[in-house]
């Protein structure tokens, strides 16, 4: 994704948009972001990956690499398109402004749903049943697989597929005919669902192109073992014939976690995937560009090498790297879709068989300006960025600007007093700062950088302290849940934030 003209843009999930319903989802205040991304004269919108979360709420846990997330779809919009009657929205929880409460949320917007889809059930619309009918047959690759694999899920009250009885965990054809037929209603509203969602989200991206916002996706190389995608197709993966997995995915020791990260994701059966010709992900790629405008692949390393460890291994200390077809992978998506935009996010322990991929793909890789005050030779400094890359203050997993630079050492953390202080003087002294606005300071810095893209994290824009952290990598508990509220993208930061963007030539439309 060589970009031919500057741009700049602000990453922020779905979730963490403000509303009355405990989460962010796709109704007015995503409109309403849309427009302060064009009021600030931003031209993209990152999100983070966009399925149905599983495991510790986190995007990156997705029970499937094809669907979206019920939760944000927009129960006013469900008003709007008579499949809910505005007192349906009435004598919910109470739910908190500045964070998701995930239980809560997940039970009350559960019961919208399905008051929507008994609504349609007995809906004389002839129309909006061919658009569902019509949406069923074009999705019908993953959407089966999917609305099966979900509704037995919840019919054994929300258990891995790996604990459910050996007939439904193996897929035996007369178990699955016979669940079929007990939750046929069932697997119809998780079809409705994901009609929805798809529906709103679309509405959303032709909004944000009718703006001038490009949409950045995020694909994680790797999906959940309890996904439909495991369940439905383990030849895909390196399981053993119970199922379990051999191995599973991870990273070494590095600056998040000094026993390296366990993601416990089942690793690709390489072999199987070229003897069918990359075809699984051929359509995953297709699919993510149905939904959004530019790609990042998360770990991107993990198609030059996977750092695989053994499943018992209790860390990632003990993993190794083994060798992955990403070339032949990558040139069979680009044969078949042609050359699409695509960020490589290439952080943590990067060789030169990686750096060889990504140029030769011509990818643009990531640099993150929290990473830069180790040496004077660091790539993260922006005197030493290259065109063809994307800046970041932060992303999801780094703490927010004005967190990092008031961090202290302490349980968990990779970095002693001594070195805390050492970056935090030698990142006074390189933007010649105070700190008094260190957040404004740190986006001045990505924004005046050769890259041709910057990304900022909304966090920074509001200079947020660490409370509003998005994920700490190596942790399971208090992540993915910060939102921010009605009122915080005040005009003064709407204002500051346009003229950055002017005065360094990232502005869609030319400066006077």
């Amino acid at each position: 994704m060589t970009e031919s003209r500057r741009a700049s843009g602000i990453l922020l999930h779905p979730t963490s948009l403000p509303g009355p319903f405990g989460i962010g989802d796709l109704g007015q205040s995503a409109y309403d972001f849309i427009d302060f991304l064009a009021s600030s004269s931003q031209s993209l919108w990152q999100v983070l990956p966009l399925g149905p979360t599983g495991y510790a709420d986190s995007p990156y846990q997705c029970l499937s690499a094809f669907a979206g997330n019920p939760l944000l779809i927009s129960p006013e919009k469900l008003v709007r398109d008579g499949l809910l009657e505005r007192s349906d929205l009435e004598g919910g929880p109470e739910f908190p402004d500045r964070k998701v409460d995930f239980r809560p949320v997940i039970s009350f917007k559960s019961r919208l749903l399905q008051k929507a889809f008994d609504k349609f059930r007995t809906s004389k619309s002839g129309k909006s049943r061919e658009e569902f009918a019509r949406f069923c047959d074009q999705h019908g690759r993953w959407l089966d697989d999917y609305a099966l694999y979900r509704s037995i899920k919840d019919a054994h009250g929300g258990a891995p597929w790996s604990e459910w009885p050996a007939s439904l965990a193996q897929r035996q054809p007369v178990a699955l005919v016979s669940v079929a037929k007990d939750l046929r209603l069932v697997i119809e509203a998780n079809k409705f669902y994901q009609y929805l969602f798809f529906k709103q989200w679309l509405e959303l991206k032709n909004y944000c192109r009718q703006s001038g916002i490009r949409i950045i996706g995020d694909i994680p190389i790797f999906v959940a073992y309890d996904s439909a995608d495991v369940w439905a197709d383990p030849s895909l993966f390196k399981l053993k014939e119970d199922g379990s997995p051999r191995v599973v995915a991870g990273v070494p020791p590095d600056y998040f976690s000094a026993t390296g990260q366990r993601w416990g994701n089942p690793i690709y059966d390489w072999h199987y995937l070229a003897s069918d010709r990359y075809r699984w992900w051929i359509d995953r790629f297709r699919a993510m560009f149905e939904l959004t405008d530019i790609v990042r692949i998360d770990h991107f390393r993990g198609f030059s090498a996977c750092w695989e460890i053994p499943a018992g291994e209790p860390t990632a200390v003990h993993g190794r790297w083994v060798k992955v077809p990403g070339r032949q992978l990558l040139s069979a998506v680009t044969k078949e879709l042609g050359v699409l935009p695509v960020i490589a996010e290439d952080l943590g322990v990067i060789t030169p068989d990686v750096v060889a991929l990504r140029d030769w793909l011509g990818y643009p890789g990531m640099r993150i300006f929290q990473f830069a005050f180790r040496d004077m030779d660091n790539v993260d400094l922006p005197h030493n960025y290259l065109p063809n890359t994307v800046a970041y203050t932060g992303t999801h997993d780094n703490d927010t600007a004005v967190g990092w630079f008031n961090s202290k050492a302490g349980a968990g953390s990779t970095r002693t007093a001594e070195q805390i202080e050492r970056e935090r003087a030698c990142c006074m002294e390189y933007l010649n700062s105070d700190g008094k606005a260190i957040h404004w300071d740190f986006i001045r810095a990505v924004l005046a950088s050769v890259s041709a893209t910057a990304i900022i994290p909304l966090q920074d824009v509001l200079g947020l302290d660490s409370s509003a952290r998005m994920n700490t990598p190596a942790t399971s508990e208090g992540n993915w849940s910060w939102r921010f509220a009605e009122g915080d993208l005040s005009p003064g930061r709407v204002a500051t934030l346009r003229r950055l963007t002017e005065i360094y030539g990232r502005s869609p439309v030319p400066r006077v």
